[in-house]
C-alpha cells in the first residue's frame, strides 16, 4: 500500500536498529556508500551545500510517498527529512558553541531517541518542509559568516572526539549529503 505525503501511519513503524557507527572517520577518508569525501570540503563551500542539499530533499519530501518506508527498517523520505532538520538545528547549536566559547564539550545527542520521541514517521511532511528549509537556511547563514581565524577553534562531543569549526562543517555536511543520497537524491557539489 502507497501512503501518500498527507497521510501517515498511525501505529509505530518497526525500530530500526540503533546507530552505533562513529562516523568521525570520514573526517580522513571518502565515504564509499554516499561518494562525498568530507575533508576535502572548505567552509566557505558549506551554506551552498546546505541551500543545495536542501533543495535535493525537499523535492525528495514532496513526492506523494515520502512517508511510506521503503522497507520495514529502513527510514522514509520524510524521517530522514526529519532527521536532516535536526541535525541542522544540533550542529548550528554546536557551531555557536565553537564560535563563542574556548574548548566547549557539546550535550550528547541520541538521534534515535529523537527519532522515536518526536515520532518523525507521523509528522506532515509540508511542516517539515518548512522547518528544514528554516533550519538549513539558519545553519547555512552561521557557516557563511564564519570568518577563517576561527577555523581551528576546537571542541569536544561528550565522547571525546575532538572537532575544530572546520571538521565539525565537513562532519555535518556529510551527515546532510549522505541523507540525500539515501534517499535517491543527487548529492550536490562544492560551487
Amino acid at each position: 500500500m502507497v501512503l501518500m505525503a498527507h497521510e501517515r501511519p498511525s501505529t509505530e513503524p518497526p525500530v530500526i536498529d540503533p546507530e552505533t557507527k562513529d562516523w568521525t572517520w570520514v573526517l580522513e577518508r571518502r565515504c564509499d556508500e554516499c561518494g562525498v569525501e568530507p575533508g576535502e570540503l572548505e567552509v566557505p563551500a558549506l551554506a551552498g551545500l546546505i541551500h543545495d542539499s536542501t533543495v535535493e530533499l525537499g523535492e525528495a519530501l514532496r513526492a506523494p510517498a515520502a512517508a511510506e518506508r521503503p522497507a520495514p527498517r529502513t527510514w522514509s523520505v520524510l524521517e530522514y527529512a526529519c532527521h536532516v532538520r535536526d541535525v541542522h538545528r544540533v550542529m548550528a547549536g554546536r557551531l555557536s558553541l565553537l564560535l563563542e566559547q574556548d574548548d566547549p564539550v557539546f550535550e550528547n545527542w541520541d538521534q534515535d531517541e529523537t527519532a522515536a520521541s518526536e515520532r518523525y514517521w507521523q509528522q506532515d511532511p509540508a511542516v517539515v518542509d518548512v522547518e528544514l528549509v528554516e533550519a538549513a537556511g539558519h545553519a547555512a547563514g552561521l557557516w557563511a559568516s564564519v570568518p577563517p581565524e576561527a577555523y581551528d577553534r576546537p571542541g569536544r562531543r561528550s565522547n571525546g572526539s575532538v572537532f575544530t569549526v572546520r571538521t565539525l562543517g565537513q562532519y555535518h555536511l556529510h551527515d546532510v549529503l549522505h541523507h540525500v543520497h539515501d534517499v535517491g537524491r543527487p548529492v550536490p557539489s562544492p560551487r
